[in-house]
């Protein structure tokens, strides 16, 4: 019999670890729930830097900035002191009909700094959120023009746009699309530029444009159905961060501009120098219609993403309101105060220690210190964008055979990580580094030794 105080017949049971608790209560994302009976969930007291320190003072280096969100480091004191700062101003106001210079200061700024004509921010709270705005903004956008046969959109092969239904939709994850399928919108797909499929001996350049025939002639056949072609710039990252050449943007540009339709550019996953430059369109030269950001935008702190579009977009929209023209969308928390002086903290990070030109130097020494994984008889390639470099584990490299699913090669890589002070989350049997901009030399040369040992002891 239990009585009161935790006692049976007098004696005291012993308390429940966080992870106990834990798995009573919550339903983690993105996991398979039985695997936490032979995998232990790690209960994080506190983090510093690119560090995470469990309660039992065990560090690991999180080379994955905690899902791609953190940029400058946990704990970073410049975010720290706005966040405290404004909480004790205002903590939040509803943004209709009512503003606040926070949200107001921020959008002037993402405006300079983005592509140009990208003139107006729309924000959300996430950037399946931020998707689900582009996608119903560009479609009303057509409506309002009179044009009503467009009321589909293209996307890529093995994209990846968010979970919510809308943003499902126009991904390509084929779990996700199977399952829920009943329960989508109608896309047409794309053949992706993934340069993981080019040719031998082929470029990246000359395998991106040896693949936009498909989108050109997908453009051509069904442009008059078409809202927007949606695409992650450079990297498709939860696609097992495959990558590809910035001419392709180039191409895809042009060919919007010449069907009508518009571009949609995912930069949730690769803004904020994930890529080398700002945003990732800059290496192409092109603006997009519809910049989704999300993610670093509040430097990994706070949930926030904006959807940023042009004045002609604006304009289709602005009527007398017995026009019923008007935008519908909302969020309760929509540019709320203390994720909008968050973001303006990271932006000030980014101007005041030339973040960009930092990075091109760590991307270069992450570069030479995963060099020897292209001899590794077990990777099939090493692939970088700037500060994304990705290790394919492989069954065999010529002809190049993958290791069956079922087989969890890259969960391998993971328990080795954690076992070795290293939070390295695979895709599938892609093990990847992107870590926040605050990491040394010496803690890449860490991440790159653990996951050469990872790597061995899961292909062995």
């Amino acid at each position: 019999m239990l009585l009161a105080g935790g006692c049976l017949y007098g004696v005291r049971m012993p308390e429940k670890t966080l992870a106990q608790r834990d798995l009573e209560v919550v339903w983690h994302p993105c996991t398979q729930m039985q695997d936490h009976e032979t995998l232990p969930l790690i209960a994080i007291r506190r983090g510093q830097g690119v560090w995470l320190e469990d309660y039992d003072g065990k560090r690991y280096i999180d080379a994955i900035s905690s899902w791609w969100v953190n940029l400058f480091g946990h704990a970073n004191p410049r975010i720290n002191a706005a966040i405290a700062s404004q909480a004790q101003e205002l903590e939040h106001v509803i943004l209709a009909g009512f503003t606040h210079e926070p949200v107001i200061a921020l959008s002037e700024r993402l405006v300079r700094m983005t592509p140009a004509g990208l003139s107006r921010c729309f924000y959300a709270d996430s950037g399946s959120a931020a998707v689900e705005i582009a996608l119903k903004m560009s479609f009303h956008y057509w409506q309002n023009r009179g044009c009503k046969s467009k009321v589909q959109f293209l996307s890529l092969t093995n994209s990846y746009h968010g979970e919510t239904l809308g943003a499902l939709s126009v991904g390509d994850v084929a779990l996700y699309k199977e399952t829920y399928e009943p329960l989508l919108l109608k896309c047409r797909t794309v053949t992706s530029p993934d340069c993981y499929q080019r040719e031998p001996g082929a470029t990246w350049e000359e395998h991106s444009v040896r693949v936009f025939a498909h989108m050109e002639q997908m453009l051509e056949q069904y442009h008059e159905s078409t809202c927007a072609v949606i695409v992650e710039p450079l990297v498709q990252c939860a696609g097992h961060m495959r990558m590809y050449h910035p001419v392709y943007l180039k191409l895809l540009r042009r060919a919007c501009d010449k069907y009508d339709v518009h571009l949609i550019a995912d930069e949730i996953a690769v803004g904020f120098g994930r890529t080398g430059s700002m945003f990732a369109c800059e290496q192409a030269g092109i603006s997009p219609d519809f910049l989704c950001l999300g993610k670093g935008l509040t430097g990994g702190y706070l949930p926030l993403s904006v959807c940023l579009t042009t004045d002609d977009v604006y304009a289709a929209f602005y009527a007398d309101y017995v026009a019923l023209k008007a935008f519908l969308h909302s969020h309760s928390f929509t540019g709320n105060p203390l994720s909008c002086a968050a973001a303006l903290a990271t932006l000030d990070i980014f101007e005041q220690d030339r973040v960009i030109e930092q990075n091109k130097r760590l991307s270069a020494h992450m570069a030479h210190t995963c060099k020897r994984f292209k001899d590794h008889p077990h990777i099939g390639e090493v692939r970088q964008t700037g500060m994304i470099l990705a290790l394919e584990m492989v069954a065999a490299r010529t002809p190049r055979a993958h290791f069956a699913w079922q087989e969890r090669r890259g969960l391998q890589v993971y328990r080795y990580g954690l076992a070795n002070g290293a939070l390295l989350r695979p895709l599938g049997d892609v093990v990847y580094f992107m870590p926040p901009y605050v990491i040394t030399p010496e803690e890449i040369d860490v991440l790159a030794d653990i996951a050469w040992e990872g790597i061995n002891k899961a292909t062995s």
